[in-house]
């Protein structure tokens, strides 16, 4: 799902990945971390929320200043963040949630006028939404509040989707993995790009969320029994793969930039 650029940059200015079928793989594959690395922290590790909670919030903040700080597409540090802003965004919604005893009714309708806000103040300052352009400064913040925002409200509608409105881990797959074949097909008959980015990357995290529950859940709560950790091992594993690819070939073209 490629976005047609309205300013021109050189690639290196960028600082987010190119929008290939790898990146959707990871992107749902570090939502599904999220949800089982968050369970097995919080519970198979005997860790405890408030402790999960700090770690992670730490360390995103440390790799969030290394993406900052970065004056180029770094997709080792990317993905680090991303995975870890899908942990936090989990734990966001679980607190409000499971903590505090929010409806995810509310949380859901509230994080999506959040996102709505976000993005209405990202336009209004930068006029656009494009993330071929995200480079360093006030465009980045944006998109990394957006970020944290899109996963935050995932995790409250998938959640709202699957035990709320009983729809099951199963159903929760097809459905969202359905909608977001329906975004796709929208995308190449013509719809608006950058919407259609937008949307598939909200519902790639229920999706992820459902797929990570399935596969780890045990079978009497319908899951298939890999656990928590099994899960996210297989899952970091495959995400570490297409990383290391993806930054070696950032690093050659790095490099052919520099001979020229």
């Amino acid at each position: 799902m490629q976005m047609p650029s309205t300013i021109s940059f050189p690639d290196w200015r960028n600082k987010v990945p190119k929008v290939t079928l790898s990146f959707w793989i990871i992107k749902i594959m570090s939502t599904t971390v999220g949800e089982t690395g968050a369970d097995y922290l919080t519970v198979n590790a005997g860790l405890g929320k408030a402790v999960t909670g700090s770690a992670m919030a730490a360390l995103l903040a440390l790799a969030l200043f290394q993406q900052l700080r970065a004056r180029r597409c770094v997709p080792w540090i990317y993905w680090l963040t991303v995975v870890l802003v899908s942990v936090v965004g989990t734990q966001i919604t679980d607190a409000l949630t499971d903590g505090l005893g929010v409806s995810l009714y509310l949380s859901t309708t509230v994080f999506a006028v959040l996102l709505a806000a976000i993005f209405a103040v990202w336009y209004w300052r930068e006029r656009t939404l494009s993330i071929q352009q995200i480079y360093r400064g006030r465009r980045e913040w944006f998109y990394w509040t957006a970020i944290l925002c899109t996963f935050a409200l995932g995790t409250a509608a998938g959640d709202l989707a699957t035990e709320a409105l009983g729809l099951g881990f199963q159903w929760g797959v097809v459905a969202f993995g359905a909608l977001i074949a329906l975004t796709m097909l929208a995308f190449h008959l013509g719809a608006n790009s950058v919407l259609t980015f937008w949307t598939a990357y909200i519902l790639t995290r229920p999706l992820g969320a459902s797929l990570g529950d399935l596969l780890s859940q045990s079978p009497e709560y319908d899951g298939l029994g890999m656990g928590a950790m099994h899960t996210s091992i297989l899952f970091l594993s495959i995400i570490t793969v297409l990383v290391v690819l993806a930054q070696r070939n950032a690093n050659q073209a790095a490099s052919t930039a520099t001979a020229q």
